[in-house]
């Protein structure tokens, strides 16, 4: 009876022993889960997308329109790799390879050797030429242009990896100039004859919303952008206005481009083809002190990031020139400072609302990475040695 007391209490001892190691893994583990959530719930939108395109949480850099032989020769550690997608009808993007639609594979594979985020410029809009917006009705230039957008979308998802769509640059721009009163609802396009969006209108807010519609449908790692064209409207509210309208604010990051030239390009006189332009000011001043300067420019990033309900800002079509106090310069060695006060300055950006940058020139003869003295290569490295931390 002793012993079988004994047994009892022993028992009785290692159940308690049990239970309370058990209470406490499961307060480490709710602890655990607590943490977790704060810290996510702490995170901003940028830092968020960095985390949902398999990135660090660091001001992200990346090129475009770049031959990848380049890339690899410099030993370049890039977080995205952009390429434009043009055309409407049998010479667009689509018939550029064998199977149709096939140059979506090659290129991201490209993207995957490097080790970056695959990004792609949709472009289609301006196949009648820059500013023509005479395809919005035609019944036939829409079918064959929502039949490209589709078939991204789907290779896309196929692909099933975090990818970056800059969605029409320039278009909403002109979108803008031509609507009625800023409003993208009273400039008429085909919509509905795109199966997938049969019941949006026939508007350029129904273009918007049928981007966003075919990729969640189709590519939901996809995160997508509306280019802003700063020019559009009369002021920055106007154009604030104008995409909100549309929808932009639906997307998942802003695209912001930087200026698709060297500043020195179009200071040359008599200005070089491609950068016949008018104004002035394109080459900013660092130290913030006389205008047009950097620290006014990201006041007015800001200002649209905020609005557009904070979604983190990447910057595009960056140049890569290299300063020099001597306007203009000479083909492939155009002057500018963009490149460098962005890789020296990346805290500014990300208090801008900034995710990244992008960089690359919109146009041929522009200085590139091969052709910049090495810049790139050693500004990139410097900042990745002590980069920035979104926040």
């Amino acid at each position: 009876m002793v012993k079988h007391k004994h047994k009892i209490l022993r028992a009785d001892k290692a159940w308690r022993v049990a239970n309370l190691a058990l209470r406490g893994l499961t307060l480490a583990f709710a602890l655990l889960l607590c943490a977790c959530s704060e810290t996510d719930a702490d995170r901003s939108p940028a830092a968020v997308m960095a985390k949902n395109l398999g990135r660090p949480e660091r001001l992200l850099i990346g090129l475009g329109t770049t031959d990848i032989r380049d890339i690899k020769a410099q030993k370049l550690s890039l977080d995205i790799l952009d390429q434009y997608l043009v055309g409407v009808g049998k010479s667009s993007w689509p018939y550029w390879n064998s199977p149709r639609g096939d140059y979506i594979r090659i290129f991201t594979d490209q993207a995957d050797s490097i080790g970056a985020v695959p990004m792609f410029t949709l472009y289609q809009m301006a196949s009648n030429g820059d500013g023509n917006l005479s395809g919005l009705s035609d019944r036939t230039f829409m079918k064959e242009y929502w039949d490209n957008v589709t078939l991204l979308f789907i290779k896309l998802g196929q692909y099933d990896k975090p990818v970056i769509v800059n969605l029409e640059p320039d278009f909403w721009g002109y979108a803008q100039k031509e609507s009625p009163n800023g409003d993208p609802t009273a400039l008429a396009a085909w919509v509905s004859i795109n199966p997938e969006c049969a019941d949006l209108p026939d508007n350029v807010a129904g273009i918007a919303a049928c981007h966003l519609r075919s990729a969640r449908k189709y590519a939901p790692r996809a995160l997508l952008g509306f280019p802003v064209s700063d020019w559009g409207g009369r002021t920055p509210e106007d154009v604030t206005q104008f995409m909100k309208r549309l929808g932009a604010d639906q997307a998942d990051l802003i695209v912001f481009p930087s200026l698709d030239r060297d500043a020195g390009c179009f200071e040359q006189v008599p200005q070089p083809e491609g950068c016949e332009r008018a104004g002035s000011g394109w080459y900013w001043d660092e130290s913030n002190i006389t205008s047009p300067n950097f620290r006014d420019y990201l006041g007015v990033v800001q200002s649209y990031h905020e609005a557009m309900n904070g979604l983190p800002v990447l910057w595009w079509q960056t140049p890569l020139g290299v300063p020099s106090d001597i306007p203009g310069g000479q083909p492939g060695q155009y002057r500018d400072n963009r490149a460098r006060y962005f890789l020296t300055h990346p805290e500014e950006l990300i208090a801008a609302g900034g995710v990244g940058v992008v960089f690359s020139a919109g146009k041929t003869g522009q200085t590139d990475i091969t052709t910049d003295g090495g810049q790139f290569r050693i500004l990139s490295r410097q900042y990745l040695d002590s980069p920035a931390t979104l926040r």
